[in-house]
């Protein structure tokens, strides 16, 4: 039997696509073998690698002059990677720091380039700093956020206004989440292991002005503009994630694209929200005005107990509701691949066990 789970990532993936991929793992439409089998260079997987990239352009309507790379080494990468490609050492860079994968990212570019916090949401990060607060630098490299903070549950509801300033974003826990303007950014990657496959792979979608800049130092399977030149194969790519993940764009389409997945995941967080608020042994830690729709942490009246509720709650098919261990408490991830049942049947689980603990 499967469970719902819950997990930050690696995530949820919808069982169709788990069907299918088990339907085609020994035999790959009648190749003979399997997708983890074959050349990246032979036709079979080239066709898979033009479809994915198709189906990705195609539902996030991505302009023209953007370049799709498919890449290795997880978001984390490119904390590095971006500074590499974007900046010289001389170079500022602007950050906002709104919790943990901000953190990260600010860590990573003092490595590279002048960091400036432009604006800090301060412990215990549950909040989105005023833009008017910001301080922001008028040449800067470029400006980075992160809509969406996995470990805290903050997630930004709107687009700064960036100017000419390039705006880039660690769209990890989002993309895919609902309908997106990518002119409006500079540059997106993200990790694939919560709404686009399985761990191991990474999207970068990054407009042509601002390829062909990179450090002479920067490794060449992190120059963005040498990984255009070569289609993402410029060495061996992760191919079984990266078939994966068209299949994953291919089940969003049938489900209506970003504008009705997106009306799906609002409903769920809805849903998981009202229960919290409609409790007083529940409660979500988060300014309501940035409340996420992807990751919903929440704590027990009593911390003594939170085991309890994980191991009752595991009993009932809900799995991997433990908060991050630098926060605590609960956390359920309500990425795409959560049906609205999975999130009947924790509301469910989470009132029953209110009546019997509270």
């Amino acid at each position: 039997m499967r469970v719902f789970n819950f997990s930050p990532g690696p995530a949820v993936l919808p069982q169709e696509v788990l069907e299918q991929a088990r339907e085609e793992l020994l035999d790959w439409r009648g190749s003979g073998m399997s997708v983890m089998e074959m050349s990246h260079r032979g036709k079979a997987f080239v066709s898979i690698a033009e479809q994915a990239e198709a189906d990705l352009r195609e539902l996030l309507a991505v302009p023209k002059n953007y370049k799709v790379l498919f890449l290795q080494g997880g978001a984390t990468a490119q904390f590095a990677g971006v500074p590499l490609n974007l900046t010289t050492p001389e170079s500022v860079v602007d950050y906002v720091n709104t919790g943990s994968w901000s953190k990260k990212a600010i860590g990573e570019a003092k490595h590279y380039a002048r960091v400036n916090v432009a604006a800090d949401a301060g412990e215990p990060y549950v909040s989105i700093p005023p833009v008017s607060s910001w301080k922001r630098t008028p040449d800067a490299a470029y400006l980075h956020y992160t809509p969406n903070e996995t470990i805290g549950g903050v997630e930004y509801h709107f687009v700064p206004d960036a100017g000419s300033v390039p705006l880039v974003v660690d769209m990890s826990s989002t993309i895919l989440s609902r309908p997106i303007d990518v002119a409006k950014f500079g540059l997106i990657y993200a990790g694939a292991q919560k709404n686009i496959g399985p761990a191991g792979l990474t999207l970068v979608i990054v407009r042509e002005d601002l390829l062909g800049h990179a450090r002479t130092a920067t490794p060449a399977f992190m120059d963005f503009a040498a990984m255009a030149k070569e289609g993402s194969m410029l060495n061996t790519p992760p191919t079984f994630a990266w078939y994966m993940a068209g299949l994953v764009f291919q089940w969003l389409k049938r489900q209506g694209g970003l504008q009705g997945i997106g009306e799906r995941n609002r409903a769920k967080a809805e849903k998981l929200y009202a229960a919290i608020d409609g409790s007083s042994f529940y409660r979500n830690p988060v300014a309501k005005d940035a409340r996420s729709w992807m990751n919903v942490p929440f704590t027990l009246a009593n911390p003594e107990l939170d085991k309890t509720f994980t191991a009752e709650a595991k009993q009932a098919g809900l799995v991997t509701l433990e908060g991050h261990r630098s926060v605590g408490g609960m956390r359920a991830s309500l990425y795409n691949a959560m049906p609205m049942e999975g999130v009947s049947a924790l509301v469910d689980f989470m009132r029953s066990f209110e009546k019997k603990h509270g």
